[in-house]
């Protein structure tokens, strides 16, 4: 190659080199400044190794103000700035089993070894934060920020309860540093966004950023209200203390003294177990009520760790495996509209296909009008995308920099796109509906839904005989379910239904009739009644009879029910249709009421909120304890909360309790108060 293409070749690449720093640091601030990035770590990480490969085919482009050589990311200046005694690392990616062996070759090499145990834990997509102990005693707590340097959020930690602000080991080191992910979990996201959306505020687009954002507030009582968690996953170092030989070693310290560390991490001997844990988790993830990015792969003996030292930005002693995108951009086509079970009109975007979490993505959820103008979410928009496991793929929001004209925004329709009935929407709601009973949809989806497992649970039926049996007329009511034995011989005229699949689905439709009855209230797809809600409908009334009989005011005096929900299931069993149906649901012999059961136990009638950490039992014991002995658990105190059961410490709750003048009692007092009235039932003295 002549001198003047090398010459042009080093001028295209230095170009291209500048380019690819400007696109990174531009999406390095929007992550870990802003906290709104604009592209997914798949689209990041192609940047990034973009621009290695370049410096490593140029070296004379190198410089040390590169991405490459530092960790991403730089503190913002509104908290103090904290120095890292030692560097908080990133970790170089693994997107597959090839790419993992040849990370464990490269350290059988170095380490001139065959075998070397290695420890593999999930991933968590959160904050990593360090915090420091003296004496055993947290003194301070600060953000991984740019790896050498982050800010001070002490006081903020401080609020997350999974945090010891003691250590609880015997003779801890004179100071230790702990390295920790912050998380949301999905819930809670799920939690602050309907609060938001209450409130007419836009949205947080994912738990990850909203937990870093909860982080930074400059009022500790703001990030005490997120309700965060931590996983604790390493010493970084410890002063006048004996530090453990194994990283293994020091996640089983971490736990004596206190620390959540991830239940999820084993330790594994070979390259095929490692791989195997690895892609077992890209199907697990979907069970965790957190979100993981992908499974970290650590060589556990410290000393061989501190033999393979780092390179550049990574410890060559660890790397993640990362997890297919569960993110994507892609561009929005059109929005469409669906009708439910319900009759609610549901808008969907229909994308140009895109792969995420592994799976191709034509659809995805837009959950309704108020939430498609909350995101400013417009036809012709690249979008971002996501989908978790089997969850519905749903639009997080739009990517305004991509945005090209001035889209209209989206206008529900007014009639129903099946049955052109006009659609109706409550004042006080978010959902417009169609109040057409006999749409044919709508009943479809009822029939899905009242035999699904949640509901009924009559195995045999779903979405495709749903909508068969809807359409060839063998279903024109709930009830007609109970008389489909009784058309056997139609049915089996009917293509690709046999005998076997009959007697199956008739056993099941018997089976169904034996449902407790709040099983049988969630399957006919009252308004607002969902499993819990349910439940206490059932554990309060007993009985259909019951309830059919109870007032407005009556349902509403339950604990957790407010005026709409009372709204919804009294004016469901007062109609006239509704009530022919239960009737005619009996008359097929449906199961009607429960036994006894926890009714006229010593806590019926309670409504009881727990908080804190109680020390007899977990919280989910604790919840069933009370719902067996005839109570009902409060997620929050309220002028109908009867008492509150304190654990140790309890913030917002107690705080709420005192304001109300609710009734507090100690985990002690709780356990005599349930005695008392025992023995008291029992006529003893």
């Amino acid at each position: 190659m002549t001198t003047t293409h090398k010459q042009r070749d080093h001028e295209r690449a230095r170009e291209r080199v500048e380019e690819l720093r400007s696109q990174i640091r531009h999406h390095d601030r929007l992550y870990y400044v802003v906290h709104e990035p604009e592209i997914d770590d798949t689209e990041y990480d192609r940047l990034f190794r973009e621009l290695i490969g370049l410096e490593k085919d140029f070296p004379r482009l190198l410089a040390p103000d590169s991405p490459t050589q530092r960790v991403a990311g730089e503190p913002v200046e509104t908290f103090g700035a904290v120095e890292h005694r030692l560097p908080m690392l990133s970790l170089s990616n693994v997107l597959d089993t090839e790419d993992l062996r040849a990370w464990h070759a490269r350290v059988t090499r170095l380490l001139e070894r065959e075998r070397f145990a290695m420890v593999c834990e999930p991933k968590i997509d959160g904050l990593a934060i360090a915090l420091v102990y003296e004496r055993g005693r947290l003194v301070r707590g600060a953000t991984r920020g740019d790896g050498t340097r982050g800010e001070d959020i002490t006081q903020n930690l401080r609020t997350i309860r999974s945090i010891p602000l003691a250590l609880e080991v015997p003779r801890p080191p004179a100071s230790l540093e702990v390295r920790g992910e912050v998380y949301m979990t999905g819930a809670e996201f799920e939690r602050l966004n309907a609060e938001r959306a209450a409130a007419g505020e836009q949205l947080y687009m994912n738990p990850r950023n909203t937990a870093a954002g909860s982080l930074r507030q400059l009022d500790p009582a703001v990030t005490a209200s997120r309700r965060l968690d931590v996983i604790g996953y390493q010493i970084g170092w410890t002063e006048d203390g004996e530090p453990p030989d194994t990283h293994w070693q020091a996640l089983r310290w971490l736990a004596e003294a206190g620390f959540p560390t991830s239940p999820h991490a084993v330790r594994l001997e070979t390259i095929d177990e490692v791989a195997d844990f690895c892609e077992a988790w890209v199907e697990r993830r979907a069970n965790l009520e957190y979100a993981i990015d992908g499974v970290v792969v650590k060589v556990d003996d410290l000393a061989l760790q501190r033999e393979l030292g780092t390179v550049g930005r990574e410890p060559r002693w660890a790397t993640a495996y990362k997890f297919p995108a569960e993110q994507a951009v892609t561009r929005l086509r059109e929005i469409q509209v669906s009708v439910g079970r319900t009759g609610v009109l549901t808008p969907f975007a229909v994308l140009e296909p895109v792969i995420v979490g592994g799976a191709k993505v034509s659809v995805a959820t837009l959950h309704n009008e108020e939430q498609v103008r909350l995101k400013d979410i417009r036809k012709g928009d690249y979008v971002i995308v996501q989908r978790a496991g089997d969850v519905i793929p749903q639009v997080i929001g739009p990517v305004l920099s991509r945005r090209e004209g001035r889209p209209r925004r989206f206008k529900m329709p007014q009639r129903c796109p099946v049955c052109a009935t006009p659609v109706e929407k409550h004042p006080d709601e978010a959902a417009h509906y169609c109040p057409n009973g006999n749409c044919p949809v709508q009943l479809a989806r009822l029939v899905e839904h009242f035999t699904s497992r949640g509901a009924m649970d009559i195995e045999g039926f779903g979405e495709r005989r749903a909508f068969l049996f809807v359409e060839l007329t063998f279903i024109k009511s709930l009830s007609d379910i109970y008389a489909l034995p009784q058309r056997r011989q139609e049915l089996l005229e009917v293509d690709r239904i046999g005998k076997q699949m009959l007697d199956n689905l008739f056993a099941n439709i018997e089976a169904s009739k034996r449902q407790p009855l709040r099983r049988l209230l969630v399957a006919l797809g009252i308004r607002h009644v969902g499993e819990e809600t349910a439940t206490a409908l059932a554990v309060h009334f007993g009985s259909m009879e019951a309830l059919r009989a109870a007032s407005r005011e009556e349902i509403e005096a339950i604990d957790g029910i407010g005026p709409i929900v009372a709204d919804a299931v009294h004016g469901y069993l007062q109609h006239p249709e509704h009530a022919a149906l239960i009737d005619r649901l009996a008359a097929a012999g449906v199961r009607m009421a429960d036994e006894t059961g926890a009714r006229g136990g010593p806590l019926e009638g309670e409504a009881i909120v727990l908080t804190g950490a109680l020390k007899r039992w977990s919280r989910n014991e604790a919840e069933a304890l009370i719902k067996s002995l005839g109570g009902r658990v409060g997620s929050s105190v309220t002028r109908k909360t009867t008492f509150l059961v304190a654990g140790e410490s309890g913030g917002a709750k107690r705080s709420k309790a005192e304001q109300l003048g609710t009734p507090i009692v100690s985990e002690e007092e709780f356990v005599a108060l349930i005695e008392d009235r025992e023995q008291g039932r029992a006529g003893k003295p």
